[in-house]
């Protein structure tokens, strides 16, 4: 059987072993996504009724958490929003369908709660068919007013974004301290940091931007 429901407490430590599981060494040698699962949680921007687990067969194989964002128009004025991320399936439960179905269920809850878009940062091939699009056809881009390939866009109240330029700022829980994270792994089940290929692909989308 298969649920989604929202994380218990019992459940952290076997998320975080999930989060690293599915992380380790796809981006970077290693990885930090565990570690800012550890701290997320304590933060105030963390948003609790959307951290949530999938469950098949009475064992958790994925989880995706919220953090509160804003955006800030020309004239100053700021719109809450949500990020996620990390979002984790175990290796081995992978292109099943899984994340898939954890971030529609998400997002549905965060629209009845009542926010109306969702910003992340992630390869398009893996958001795309979700409903997230290019950041820059909603002109929304960070500080510097560049559109980052990475960052993409959902708006759950379709429209809601338009006539505007919007400037995104995450939550300052996001800035994870890598020599911190770093420490963290080490106290943790020894697990071999190495380059692979996904590392240059991450690499080239993380610093690519849309004109």
């Amino acid at each position: 059987m298969f649920q989604i429901r929202n994380e218990r407490a019992t459940d952290y430590k076997s998320v975080e072993e999930i989060v690293r599981k599915a992380f380790y060494n796809v981006y970077i040698p290693g990885c930090m996504e565990h570690y800012l699962v550890h701290i997320m949680r304590e933060h105030e921007d963390f948003v609790p009724e959307l951290d949530l687990v999938a469950e098949l067969d009475g064992q958790v194989i994925g989880n995706i958490m919220y953090t509160k964002a804003k955006l800030t128009d020309s004239k100053g004025a700021q719109k809450e929003i949500l990020t996620f991320g990390p979002v984790s399936i175990l290796p081995g439960y992978q292109r099943k369908g899984y994340g898939k179905r954890l971030i529609e269920v998400s997002l549905q809850k965060a629209s009845e709660l009542g926010y109306d878009v969702v910003v992340i940062f992630g390869s398009p091939a893996n958001y795309v068919s979700c409903g997230f699009e290019c950041c820059k056809k909603h002109n929304v881009c960070v500080e510097d007013g560049k559109y980052p390939a990475a960052m993409l866009v959902r708006e759950l109240k379709p429209g809601v974004l338009d006539g505007e330029k919007w400037y995104y700022s995450g939550s300052p829980v996001m800035s994870v301290n890598e020599k911190e994270a770093a420490a963290y792994d080490d106290s943790l089940e020894k697990m071999e940091r190495k380059w692979m290929p996904s590392q240059e692909a991450f690499y080239i989308m993380s610093r690519s931007f849309v004109e």
